[in-house]
């Protein structure tokens, strides 16, 4: 039953309730896609088939009854390496976290899920603490792009998106600080959303304060819109958790994107230099949103580039996580990481205020300019997947990670809700993400507006050709 790893989750639980296939089939089918593609991209820290088959057998047993447990009862999903998972380690992608211990305690999404049925088929690839845009790490190496295994898969959440790309799993929990939900996302051709801070509760708190989000990469976004109906449940471990929405998510999926008005914005004000194979697939996926009643009209929000100031809070939170460790550990970690938190050690507490002070004006310049645009549409990326590996493309001349993602981290310090919806390939086969941006709380809208681009055909690409 190899086509069921091509089925999202919304077919999956369609199948189960129908009775032409049980969980059972569909986990056996995933675990052995998940085995196959693992020493081509390195997706996974570790597949646990023993403990997703117990559960896909109690799933199948339910859903004879009639009694599914929830809305997602026997759907494959795996885990980022970042968020607790009770029953083993969650290593976070570094050689300084000991396997052995007490692992008794689930992430807040993690538990949502599992109340509602997921089969948990294994833990993803992470950057060490999720510090960079790219996913290679001491503890875990390098993890690569189904569609080109020399290729970066990007990063943070570098593994979960490689797996969906893969067939390994229609759905998988991701994390977002500066992007890394919609980075890798948009370079392994899959759909991933950051939604508003707080909208999904985060437990233990991210060291990288509030820039950091959790969110879902899927199929495409009516499985999005799916699992953020069961992650958004309340958690009283997250005291900055938002109240519950009013009905929810995949009600309003389906009222498309007439009359909404849409900001089209190629560079950023001429900020970016974006690749023109890039340039023109977003410009047709913008031309897909007019086609369908969107008033569509150029429009740069006005904002400096607020590198400075993000990196002062990023590798400040870098600085932060590895603050307790001693020096032996710290030759541990990624050189790279090192480096970071070499400079935020230089900061003072004036610096940090004064990036809080960017960020506040950024935010209050995004909320006029929602006034007047319900939403934001930008690349996701200005470049496709480089070679993997690397922190930067070669010959790029960027420094960091944030100087080849200008599109993603702004709306991580104004909190907003954003995604990315594949749009096409590169020259080279190599996806292309488009990213639509909403105002604050306005999840339902971005969800709208990406599903809309998926039924107009204006979404999507051919799946990747690994063995």
């Amino acid at each position: 039953m190899s086509e069921l790893t091509d089925l999202t989750a919304v077919q999956l639980v369609d199948g189960y309730r129908k009775g032409e296939f049980s969980p059972v089939d569909a986990v056996r089918a995933v675990l052995r896609r998940a085995e196959e593609v693992q020493p081509a991209v390195n997706a996974f820290v570790r597949i646990e088939p023993e403990t997703a088959l117990e559960q896909a057998e109690a799933s199948a047993g339910r859903w004879l009854r009639g009694e599914p447990r929830g809305l997602v009862d026997g759907v494959p999903v795996s885990v980022k390496d970042l968020l607790l998972m009770r029953g083993g380690p969650t290593l976070r992608g570094s050689r300084t976290i000991r396997p052995q211990g007490v692992w008794d305690e689930d992430a807040p999404s993690v538990a949502r899920l599992r109340e509602h049925g997921a089969v948990f088929t294994g833990r993803t690839t992470t950057p060490e603490f999720g510090w960079k845009a790219v996913t290679d790490s001491p503890q875990s190496g390098i993890t690569r792009n189904p569609y080109d295994t020399s290729r970066t898969s990007g990063g943070s959440s570098g593994g979960s998106a490689a797996a969906v790309a893969a067939g390994a799993g229609p759905l998988s929990l991701g994390t977002d600080g500066g992007g890394s939900v919609r980075i890798p996302a948009a370079f392994c051709g899959i759909f991933g959303l950051k939604p508003t801070y707080g909208r999904v509760p985060l437990y233990p708190a991210s060291p990288f304060g509030t820039l950091a989000h959790v969110g879902p990469m899927t199929r495409d976004a009516a499985d999005a819109a799916l699992m953020m109906d069961v992650i958004t449940g309340p958690d009283a471990r997250d005291w900055s958790q938002l109240p519950p929405t009013a009905g929810d998510f995949r009600a309003r999926l389906g009222e498309g994107v007439r009359g909404l008005r849409v900001a089209y914005s190629p560079s950023l004000g001429g900020q970016v230099a974006v690749r023109p194979a890039v340039a023109a697939a977003v410009r047709r996926a913008v031309e897909c949103l007019a086609a369908q009643g969107a008033y569509v009209e150029e429009a740069d929000p006005d904002f400096p580039e607020p590198v400075d100031a993000f990196q002062t809070l990023w590798f400040s939170g870098a600085a932060r996580v590895v603050q307790h460790m001693s020096p032996a550990q710290r030759e541990l970690l990624d050189p790279g990481l090192r480096e970071v938190c070499a400079q935020a050690a230089r900061y003072s507490a004036l610096d940090y205020l004064a990036a809080v002070d960017v960020r506040m004006d950024l935010g209050r310049r995004m909320g006029r300019f929602h006034e007047t645009h319900d939403l934001l549409v930008t690349p996701t990326l200005p470049i496709t997947a480089f070679e993997a590996g690397a922190e930067v493309p070669k010959g790029s001349g960027h420094r960091r990670w944030t100087g080849w993602a200008p599109f993603t981290y702004p709306f991580n310090l104004t909190q907003q809700p954003a995604a990315t919806v594949p749009c096409g390939v590169d020259g080279d086969g190599l996806p292309i993400g488009v990213q639509i941006v909403g105002a604050r709380h306005a999840d339902t809208v971005v969800l709208r507006a990406a599903h809309a681009l998926y039924e107009a055909g204006g979404g999507g690409i051919a799946p990747p050709r690994l063995p």
